[in-house]
Formats: structure tokens, sequence, C-alpha cells
């Protein structure tokens, strides 16, 4: 079982606000809770902007692995996200599979994605 653990942040340098370009980097730290290793093979993401426009990622494993994550042990990437508003909210799972080959998949709660000083 993945314990999963999210933070956020604007990243100005590669936002153009007067553009309506928005850009989030978000950092994702995977730990393993459970008494097996597992797998981490493709993962799903819902992003829905502050007008709630929603869009869908799908693909394999995480900024281009699938890890594989041993009992006790994590792992963390970051990726980054851009929206047309400066606010969001993303959410999504993993489908993973255990050293035993049972599948499973891991909710990521929902978490959001806003810039500094924005009312919403």
């Amino acid at each position: 079982m993945f314990k999963i653990k999210v933070d956020t942040a604007f990243w100005p340098e590669h936002s153009d606000p007067a553009n309506d370009v928005y850009v989030f980097v978000y950092t994702v730290q995977i730990t393993n809770v459970g008494q097996k290793s597992a797998q981490l093979l493709s993962r799903h993401w819902v992003i829905t902007d502050g007008f709630g426009t929603t869009r869908e990622v799908r693909g394999d494993g995480v900024v281009g692995v699938q890890p594989k994550i041993a009992a006790g042990e994590s792992f963390e990437y970051s990726s980054s996200c851009p929206l047309s508003t400066p606010f969001g909210r993303m959410h999504g799972e993993y489908y993973c599979v255990d050293e035993t080959g049972a599948q499973f998949i891991v909710d990521i709660s929902q978490f959001l994605l806003t810039a500094p000083n924005t009312v919403h």
C-alpha cells in the first residue's frame, strides 16, 4: 500500500499571467507502507482550472519511470502543470502491482494549485 504526499508551488519563472499562462510545480512523495515491494505502472490525473474546465492525463509511470518501491521505502518526483487560470486543482490515481502480481489502485486526493495573492 502506498501513502501519497503532495506539495505544490507556483512557478513564476515559467508563467505569463498577462497571457493567462500559470505554471505550477508539484512534488509527490510515494511511500510504501505495506509489507511487499510494489511497482507504479501508470497514472491518471484529472486537472481542473478555475473556470471548471477539466482535462485528463494518462500515461505510463511518472516522469519517464515505473518505479519499484520496496516496503518501507519512498520515491519522490516533481512535475509541472500549466493552467489558464491562477488557481485550479488536481486529483488522480496510480495503477500499481505488488511483488506477487496483485494489482491495486492508489487514489491521490485532490490538491490545490494556487498562485500567490489569488482570491477564489
